[in-house]
């Protein structure tokens, strides 16, 4: 058999880990400085935990798990019947009784919910875990991905938005990215749906509006006809879409369409307060987007989505308000707000822009050499005299001639070679070459630390 792995799903070498982890690291950090504490759940979790949580589309792409003991005669008459439904496309607990988590939210959720006692509110955590989906694999879009999370549950406060806009800001700043961030607030879309007909129009609308960057207006309009909407109402979404001009005009233009409908009005002051609060840097722009609608159906008022400058990628980040989450699962009255990191977008963006900074590209600061037996002890003592000090390091692992340890350190990167040799040995020196300037000189330990060290 040829080894394989999934379509969807990678394998990551030390040299793409060094960099992911350069991102976390700064990710986490900008998340702690703000107040949140850290959380984990299970990567599966019951079917009816994530089912109609994200609507018909999402629904489509949970990964389901096979339920255990399938084969045994006690249980088998009925896993038959229950296949049959399978195949029709429905969910029964004989046969996916759990399955891959779709996002990081509903499982925070979920957790809110079964603790919110012990909980003090608000609740500020921050997740950072793999999640899966069934999609159909391209550039930018994987079946195992990482996401990270921050959210705050048990608070109403419009504070929270401003300052995940600002955790944005803060995050891209880090990592030398350019982005917009894009606003809305799913009560304008609500007020579209009223004044297209009702509100049962909701989710057809949001779904098809959320596709608009990737299939264009024509085939909005044309999913929106499919699914019943007449030509006067599909007009009035193609109004809507056509909004443009800076934030301020957006904004005067959504109050002109839903200035008398209550729940848009207090969508349009919703998002007028968020941006008073965010704070812009040369690295972020905070942009209006009536089209931005994200078409998970658990969000409720404000949303956001994220897109890097200079690069044909989706977005890399999104998020908003869900006032009744934990509701779905009876714990009422605990809202919520939060945002997410895609992880490995933001990793891809930043390979093609050329963003990762020199110094995360090599694991092992320095190389110490092999000479004769005799110098081992030498060598072991100054590895651990290094590695007490935090500096990385490695012996090569047997005697051989110099020219194949010094392309072992070109392989792996490595920009110190160190000899202590017999000669080195009775001067208690140390012969360093810097693989980058093509120096070389004899050190004190002392001064190789500090060479090292900086």
């Amino acid at each position: 058999m040829k080894p394989s792995i999934p379509q969807g799903t990678r394998d990551f070498s030390a040299a793409v880990l060094r960099k992911r982890s350069y991102i976390l690291d700064t990710i986490r950090n900008v998340f702690l400085l703000y107040g949140f504490e850290p959380l984990e759940t299970p990567a599966m979790e019951h079917t009816e935990t994530l089912m109609e949580k994200y609507g018909e589309e999402g629904d489509k792409l949970l990964f389901k798990i096979l339920n255990n003991g399938l084969h045994l005669p006690e249980k088998k008459e009925s896993a038959l019947s229950d296949f049959q439904q399978v195949l029709e496309g429905k969910t029964t607990k004989g046969i996916t009784e759990r399955a891959l988590r779709y996002d990081l939210t509903i499982p925070f959720a979920r957790y809110v919910a079964m603790n919110h006692q012990q909980l003090t509110l608000p609740y500020k955590r921050f997740q950072m875990q793999p999640v899966w989906r069934a999609d159909r694999p391209q550039r930018g879009r994987y079946r195992e991905f990482w996401q990270c999370d921050a959210d705050v549950a048990g608070s109403l406060s419009l504070l929270h938005e401003s300052e995940l806009v600002n955790i944005y800001t803060d995050v891209f700043g880090a990592l030398q990215l350019s982005v917009s961030i894009h606003i809305n607030n799913r009560k304008i879309l609500s007020a579209l749906a009223t004044v297209c007909g009702g509100e049962d129009l909701m989710s057809h609308i949001t779904v098809a509006i959320d596709k608009l960057d990737k299939i264009g207006p024509q085939k909005v309009k044309d999913e929106l006809i499919g699914k019943g909407l007449s030509m006067e109402q599909v007009e009035k979404v193609e109004s809507y879409m056509s909004i443009q001009g800076d934030n301020e005009q957006r904004l005067q233009q959504l109050e002109e369409l839903f200035g008398a409908v209550p729940v848009g009005k207090e969508g349009i002051n919703e998002i007028r307060q968020v941006l008073s609060l965010a704070k812009s840097t040369s690295h972020t722009t905070v942009v209006v987007d009536p089209s931005l609608a994200r078409g998970l159906n658990y969000y409720t008022g404000t949303i956001f989505e994220i897109k890097a400058s200079g690069v044909e990628m989706g977005s890399i980040g999104g998020g908003g308000r869900y006032d009744d989450l934990t509701g779905l699962f009876g714990v009422k009255g605990i809202p919520g707000v939060g945002i997410s990191f895609g992880v490995d977008r933001i990793f891809d963006v930043m390979e093609e822009l050329n963003r990762f900074p020199d110094h995360i590209h090599s694991g092992t600061t320095a190389l110490i050499f092999r000479t004769s037996e005799s110098e081992l002890r030498y060598q072991m003592h100054l590895a651990d005299a290094l590695r007490n000090q935090s500096i990385s390091c490695e012996i090569f692992h047997e005697q051989v001639k110099f020219d194949k340890q010094f392309k072992y350190a070109d392989r792996k990167g490595i920009p110190y070679v160190i000899i202590a040799g017999s000669e080195e040995l009775q001067k208690q020196t140390y012969l360093v070459k810097n693989r980058s300037t093509g120096e070389q000189r004899e050190y004190a330990l002392d001064q190789l630390i500090s060479l090292l060290k900086a």
